[in-house]
């Protein structure tokens, strides 16, 4: 078996320099690109199972790149900015990203979250789903992310919307705090309340009814969210 491979994008030659290093140290195959158009054509060309993305590019950003490539895959990806704020971090969860790193960072955080998102991929992570799961009407299978809710409708869901539904469901009416489900869905034990909001703001609306009063992803104040089926 070859490497996992590691797209990396940034149009800074010593950013690129530097995280390549990084990779190539912990044994990743890594690919280069400059600019959002290059790296389009690696993602066909080059198989990734990994994108780290720089989010400020000339001509076509990282936000771009990233709803191009969720229009056709669910390859991983974490971004990579120096706009660190909390609606720049929830733009990109937004949009489909896996992870969002602010720069500068600690060489030792990035390669944490880079092995989290890969345990992921080689279906290691805690907690990933493995059996179809039926509760409160709710039936979620695991091959296909997909749910079919309690009135009927089919609902497909990206991998990590369906691991933290997963999650919830299977341990319903507990709550979770953010790091128990940052621990159980992404693979690692920090990270920031809002990469866990964005997700379940998703997920209530594809699966609640009224996704401003929700039913069924019940948010604890102070404390995480839980699953309450019927």
């Amino acid at each position: 078996m070859r490497p996992m491979r590691v797209l990396v994008v940034d149009d800074d030659p010593p950013s690129v320099k530097m995280i390549s290093f990084l990779l190539q140290e912990e044994g990743y195959d890594v690919v280069t690109a400059s600019s959002g158009p290059e790296a389009l054509r690696l993602v066909d060309e080059a198989a990734p199972d990994l994108v780290i993305l720089d989010v400020m590019m000339p001509n076509m950003d990282g936000l771009e790149v990233c709803q191009r490539i969720r229009r056709r895959s669910d390859l991983p990806i974490i971004f990579l900015s120096a706009k660190g704020e909390t609606a720049d971090r929830i733009a990109g969860l937004d949009l489909g990203a896996d992870d969002y790193l602010p720069k500068p960072f600690e060489p030792a955080e990035l390669l944490a979250r880079v092995r989290a998102v890969m345990r992921r991929v080689e279906g290691g992570a805690f907690g990933e789903p493995r059996a179809a799961l039926e509760i409160g009407g709710f039936r979620l299978d695991p091959v296909a992310n997909r749910v079919v809710l309690p009135d009927g409708r089919e609902v497909e869901l990206t991998p990590i919307e369906f691991r933290l539904l997963y999650t919830l469901a299977r341990h319903a009416g507990r709550t979770l705090s953010h790091e128990q489900i940052l621990s159980h869905v992404w693979g690692y034990e920090y990270g920031y309340s809002n990469q866990v909001a964005v997700y379940v703001r998703r997920l209530r609306t594809k699966i609640e009814p009224d996704p401003e009063h929700p039913r069924y992803l019940i948010t604890a104040r102070g404390v995480g969210y839980k699953f309450q089926p019927d």
